[in-house]
């Protein structure tokens, strides 16, 4: 989940230097969408591989926005949630049974039917205990009690508990993606943790045709359901490119000298500062099971030494705002944010070196002649901050935050970590403290970035977590928290008693400060209408501007022949 940027902002010299000439010859430039890969740098030597449910999979670079369809989009814009390869869904009143209803007549590209089984499959295998490392096999494992095929279309869901937000949360594209439907016939005899699904069958309007350590290159499928049946229009782009940029984000000065070269580059926003607002705030996370760090004052003294005001004019060109809570800064969660702040439990956009000082004495630190802050025993406290060597914009936050605080004398670092390894370092708890994104996943409602943090998802160092809860907080406020988290969770959207229950967890959570809530992450997403028209922007508001998601779909779906 994070922005990145299309290639096709790229200036036609820079697109011209890529080598897929010989693969492209019988499609035309025209009649081809090229996009970036979400973040990565240098080859990729797994270019391979299609699954979804492990990690350092190929999701962001076209599976799940080209190939594997979801099965409803959340619209940003107006808070619909918008069918794809569903038909539609509904709960009982007890909101502890749901139906999904497929699109009649939808088929995978060999040709094989796509039904209910294929669902049932899917739910099953990440619902099975020897699957729980699989992503999103957690959630599954804590809701769903069971799940059946009533007939080739209809599938019903039996929660363990009611939800009234499964929909938004199980089925739905909200950030991201969210569960895909796996063919049963291609994986019923493969192992989940090692099967690479490549080539991928999928369901979309899209099939591979090239894969390498640098870009993918996809071909639209004539024979696609989804057109053959009426349900959806058939997407206009002959050819659909991803493509290994090293480019995670955009700055404001490259942009602008890209629109002083290209009068068809534009953004979300048209005038400064041109930004989207993506919904993952960016955060220090701390290892909670590892001294010093499993002390709340001394994660309460790094909260105090950071400058968040700093990290904005200097990551970002002060083309973003600090966060005030864990959560995004969109309307729907302003109630929640400004209860918490009024609540007296916001966090300040600047540091308060004196407050870190005080903390810092008391847990027995003093200063040494070098300046640097050392327990009784004269070991110097340090902080090594891991980050991914991919995405430059959290590599600009942690150099700020380093900067930050060995000035104030605490010997900090910044590891640079090739992205599985970071990735695995987070699962298994191999890290003091990393900066990543975690708490993302409320847009609406709170209940979705809270429980993140719950005892449920508590693993040991060393077991590998579920990707949530990876700060392993626990302790009497994490159970006091995870409690009421729970009954949020059981409320429909939009209760009234939410507001004083998100309040009532809160303090054990700002108490206990098992992240540093940074900023918000604003996104400079350039397109470029030279080829095609209709991409996403505040006025062309069909959706967000999010094409890292499996959300793609819809925007690609949107495209048209530039002066058409």
């Amino acid at each position: 989940m994070n922005a990145r940027i299309v290639l096709f902002v790229l200036l036609a010299v820079v697109v011209a230097s890529f080598s897929f000439t010989a693969m492209a010859q019988d499609v035309a430039r025209e009649d081809t969408a090229i996009f970036d890969r979400d973040g990565r740098v240098g080859p990729q030597p797994a270019f391979d591989n299609y699954n979804p449910f492990v990690p350092n999979n190929l999701s962001n670079g076209g599976l799940g926005q080209a190939v594997f369809e979801p099965l409803f989009i959340l619209n940003y814009e107006t808070g619909e949630v918008m069918p794809w390869l569903a038909a539609g869904a509904s709960s009982n009143d007890s909101l502890d049974v749901w139906t999904l209803n497929l699109r009649e007549g939808s088929a995978w590209s060999d040709g094989e039917a796509l039904d209910a089984d294929d669902v049932v499959f899917t739910f099953e295998l990440l619902g099975k205990e020897e699957n729980a490392g699989l992503s999103r096999a957690g959630n599954v494992q804590t809701w769903i009690d069971s799940v059946e095929a009533v007939d080739a279309t209809t599938v019903q869901f039996n929660l363990k508990a009611p939800n009234p937000r499964f929909q938004l949360d199980f089925l739905t594209v909200k950030i991201g993606g969210n569960t895909l439907v796996m063919p049963e016939h291609v994986w019923a005899d493969e192992d989940p943790f090692t099967f690479k699904n490549f080539p991928p069958v999928g369901s979309g309007p899209y099939t591979l045709t090239h894969a390498d350590e640098t870009n993918w290159i996809y071909d639209r499928n004539d024979d696609w359901w989804g057109a053959a049946t009426g349900a959806l229009s058939m997407p206009e782009p002959l050819r659909l490119i991803w493509i290994i940029t090293g480019n995670d984000q955009i700055r404001l000065g490259a942009f602008e000298a890209m629109q002083a070269q290209n009068d068809n580059i534009f953004a979300w926003v048209d005038g400064m500062p041109f930004v989207w607002l993506d919904p993952c705030p960016r955060q220090l996370s701390f290892q909670t099971d590892v001294a010093p760090w499993d002390n709340a004052d001394m994660r309460w003294a790094i909260n105090h030494i950071v400058d968040r005001d700093n990290i904005i004019e200097v990551a970002y060109e002060g083309v973003t705002i600090p966060s005030r809570t864990m959560f995004v800064e969109y309307g729907a969660m302003f109630p929640f944010i400004d209860a918490i702040e009024d609540a007296g439990m916001g966090l300040s956009s600047t540091s308060n070196h004196m407050a870190a000082e005080e903390l810092l004495t008391a847990n027995g630190y003093t200063r040494g002649g070098d300046g640097l802050w050392q327990n009784a025993d004269g070991q110097v406290l340090s902080l090594a901050i891991q980050v991914h060597e991919g995405f430059i914009e959290k590599r600009r936050i942690t150099s700020v935050l380093v900067e930050q605080l060995r000035a104030f004398g605490v010997n900090a670092s910044a590891a640079v970590i090739a992205g599985p390894t970071w990735g695995d370092n987070k699962r298994f708890g191999n890290y003091e403290a990393t900066t990543d994104w975690d708490a993302c996943g409320s847009v609406n409602e709170p209940w979705a970035s809270m429980d993140r943090y719950t005892a449920r998802h508590y693993v040991e160092i060393g077991e590998r977590s579920s990707g949530s809860n990876h700060v392993r907080w626990s302790g009497m406020n994490n159970e006091a928290y995870s409690e009421i988290v729970a009954q949020i969770g059981s409320l429909p959207l939009g209760d009234p008693e939410v507001i004083p229950m998100v309040l009532d967890a809160y303090q054990y959570f700002y108490e206990d400060l098992p992240i540093l809530p940074l900023n918000q992450a604003t996104k400079l997403i350039p397109f470029n209408s030279t080829y095609w028209e209709g991409w996403p922007t505040s006025e062309n508001n069909f959706n967000h501007p999010a094409t890292w998601w499996q959300s793609t779909h819809q925007i690609i779906s949107e495209l048209r022949k530039a002066g058409m």
